[in-house]
């Protein structure tokens, strides 16, 4: 493989494109996964979802479409703002979001599945809400888990989230370190797990991970990646890295 090849990647199958490095690799080298959620794991981005609700998609995800191309740098305050936006929203409204609207990716289920038969531990770490996250893990049987939480009184949300032991809001930064926290968990070296992700705020994690997945991503992320899925469904890695 020629330098210009490691740097801007090569297409090993139409919408599936990697870079630095020859495949196929073993998925058994790898002993944990890291999913984002929100447009990777699953469909929607639950945060706009919620705002149409109140009548305020377009002005949220103005707001989330910006955050994840990166032209946003504080994340927290961008979620902040969003958040407040779905003050008295209902729990029942939520719930219409997850069983309406909530669907998981192509290719995810089947991912999951090889990545446990592998003999990976599997983990989701989300700039989104517990809400939505504890059902998709629990749908998957993810292991590991770390979202926000969205404070409710009166059975409607808020508009803030609850302060957690490791901070208020699960950005990047906080991506990477629950990443590099389960890995040390699992005795584990941070080469051997992969991440997956989409937006901006998930590339501090794909930078920790040796293996670094981008999903219909932000052309930020995508070209960071090593292995880029524009095509089909998130068991396109499958492709590369072989059971």
């Amino acid at each position: 493989m020629s330098k210009a090849e490691r740097d801007d990647g090569f297409a090993v199958a139409p919408g599936l494109v990697v870079r630095g490095f020859v495949p196929p690799l073993k998925l058994a080298e790898f002993g944990l996964i890291a999913f984002d959620m929100d447009s990777t794991l699953i469909s929607i981005e639950c945060v706009d979802e919620i705002a149409d609700v109140v009548g305020k998609k377009a002005e949220v995800a103005a707001i989330t479409e910006a955050a994840m191309r990166g032209e946003i740098v504080d994340y927290k305050e961008s979620l902040r703002r969003r958040v407040a936006l779905l003050r008295g929203v209902s729990v029942e409204s939520l719930q219409r979001v997850y069983d309406e609207r909530l669907r998981l990716n192509p290719g995810a289920e089947r991912l999951v599945a090889a990545c446990k038969a592998a003999g990976l531990k599997t983990l989701l770490v989300s700039g989104g809400f517990t809400f939505f996250s504890d059902r998709v893990r629990d749908r998957l049987g993810i292991v590991f888990t770390r979202s926000n939480v969205l404070e409710l009184e009166n059975g409607a949300l808020t508009g803030r989230m609850v302060d957690q032991p490791w901070g208020d809001i699960c950005d990047g930064a906080e991506k990477r370190r629950m990443l590099l926290e389960t890995c040390a968990a699992l005795a584990l070296h941070p080469s051997h797990a992969i991440a997956i992700g989409d937006g901006a705020n998930d590339l501090p994690m794909m930078g920790a991970a040796g293996l670094s997945v981008a999903y219909h991503a932000k052309p930020k992320v995508r070209a960071a990646a090593m292995v880029a899925i524009d095509e089909g469904g998130l068991d396109r890695l499958l492709e590369v890295v072989r059971p």
